[in-house]
């Protein structure tokens, strides 16, 4: 009798058993958000590298790593839950979100202030014979001409 009790209460058991589905839903939302910021931190990189001016790369660089630190910092506190250390993310997140754009604006005044120019009117890419150094075709570079 006992057997078939202990029998019974274990199909009652197996019955009621649901999987934590919390802990995967958590975890599917912080890699989302540490997936999503590294795609802005990544653009904000390429946009350095592709951008013709300083201002224009400044702003690349300070509006995607702001935006991509933050949503890293928010999957960080969204994997670690609600303990201490998501606490202390919050506070690195609110300096982050004060600082970063200030010093951008900061570092982009004071390159105005010393002179430097943005780059204004529609931008050519340059071509890869230009990248390479060779000017053949460009009506300045004449090859007997010595001024």
């Amino acid at each position: 009798m006992m057997q078939v009790l202990i029998m019974a209460s274990e199909t009652v058991q197996a019955a009621n058993y649901v999987p934590e589905i919390f802990p995967i839903i958590r975890n599917g939302l912080a890699v989302a958000s540490m997936v999503i910021g590294l795609f802005f931190v990544l653009a904000g990189t390429l946009g350095v590298l592709r951008l013709p001016d300083f201002f224009t790369r400044l702003h690349a660089a300070g509006m995607t790593d702001t935006l991509g630190a933050e949503l890293i910092l928010l999957g960080l506190i969204i994997q670690e839950g609600f303990t201490q250390l998501s606490l202390k993310f919050v506070f690195v997140s609110i300096i982050l979100l004060l600082t970063s754009p200030t010093a951008t604006h900061a570092v982009a005044n004071a390159a105005y202030q010393a002179g430097l120019k943005p780059l204004l009117g529609d931008y050519k890419a340059p071509t890869t014979a230009e990248i390479a150094g060779d000017y053949a075709g460009d009506d300045d570079h004449h090859e007997g001409d010595h001024h």
